[in-house]
């Protein structure tokens, strides 16, 4: 028979892959673990249990793709959930978030970086000496705060040092939340502010919030720095991002130190719609009105002018348009 007969068959050999299905599973039996902290890789998961809750490692599952997990995110667990020595799951879903903490490099950068997801409050830490209070960085902070839809809690350190009322007077129009400490102080009020709450701690460093998570929560270990006398800034102590579990009830998110925050994906027209009475004297406002002092026909101006708005209040939310669109405050201190 010649190699060419035509009665001969030649099948294509057959395919050793399983046949693709769209059937995926459901992971409705998964454990709900909570991401604290993540280390080249591998996330520390809390996951709640009638004896109090566990630790499980786990790592990214592959059909997850390019999803981002970050500290804060409540995420399914498959695989060994047990939490015991060696064992690792597997993160196979992250649940929606109710908050999003973003920040960009600066404020030319379009790439958002998230930070924390499903935090309540964010805690801006500001020394009112020592070193000296950063208003532009406070403003930043608040948009953050207010673009995430979280809600914002000053907390004054060092007030041994200097009197916080001139800093305080610059954000009681637009009725921010505050409370004072200082070293080897009473924390009983900033520990009703946290209590029930996941809450974020940002701030300058040298600032203090080491020395407040230590005071909160004993063994912490968090190590302290000082702030250099020439320069005025404080050593970066923390380099990682961590969440710890308050004694009575809460977490806190204690976060490297800071020296700028970017605010490009922020976008100004939502800014307003943290301050719901400014927002609703907006709604009359030209096409395109961006709200600022120079902008023609904003019908903020009239309400000042009229009474029906706080003239303290209206620059004080100008103020914090305006670090949204500068320029300043470029170099970071942690690492990325």
């Amino acid at each position: 028979m010649s190699r060419y007969d035509e009665e001969a068959k030649y099948d294509r050999p057959k395919r050793r892959t399983r046949p693709r299905t769209k059937d995926r599973p459901s992971y409705d039996s998964a454990a709900i673990g909570f991401v604290f902290t993540r280390d080249r890789g591998r996330y520390a998961c809390w996951v709640e249990d009638p004896d109090g809750g566990r630790e499980v490692t786990a790592m990214k599952a592959r059909q997850l793709g390019r999803t981002g997990v970050i500290v804060g995110d409540r995420v399914k667990l498959d695989g060994n959930a047990s939490g015991d020595e060696g064992s690792l799951a597997r993160i196979v879903e992250v649940l929606p978030r109710t908050t999003l903490l973003r920040r960009s490099a600066d404020d030319d950068d379009p790439v958002e970086r998230p930070l924390v997801a499903n935090a309540d409050q964010l805690v801006i830490v500001v020394a009112v000496a020592n070193p000296e209070p950063r208003t532009g960085l406070i403003d930043r902070f608040l948009v953050a705060a207010y673009d995430a839809g979280m809600r914002p809690l000053l907390c004054l350190t060092k007030t041994d040092l200097a009197d916080p009322d001139p800093l305080l007077s610059i954000y009681r129009p637009l009725g921010v939340e505050s409370v004072a400490t200082h070293q080897n102080g009473d924390l009983s009020q900033l520990r009703e502010q946290l209590d029930d709450r996941t809450s974020v701690l940002v701030g300058h460093s040298g600032v203090g919030k080491s020395t407040l998570v230590n005071g909160l929560i004993p063994d912490a270990n968090r190590a302290i720095g000082v702030v250099n006398e020439v320069t005025g800034r404080g050593r970066h102590t923390s380099t990682n991002t961590l969440v710890l579990r308050l004694p009575e009830g809460g977490w806190i998110i204690d976060t490297p130190g800071i020296r700028s925050f970017g605010l490009a994906h922020v976008d100004p027209e939502q800014l307003i719609h943290a301050f719901p009475d400014l927002a609703e004297i907006a709604e009359t406002c030209p096409r395109g009105c961006t709200h600022t002092a120079d902008a023609p026909d904003c019908a903020l101006d009239d309400a000042v002018a009229a009474g029906r708005a706080d003239a303290a209040r209206v620059d004080s939310f100008r103020r914090l348009l305006a670090s949204r669109e500068g320029r300043e405050l470029r170099e970071t201190e942690e690492p990325t």
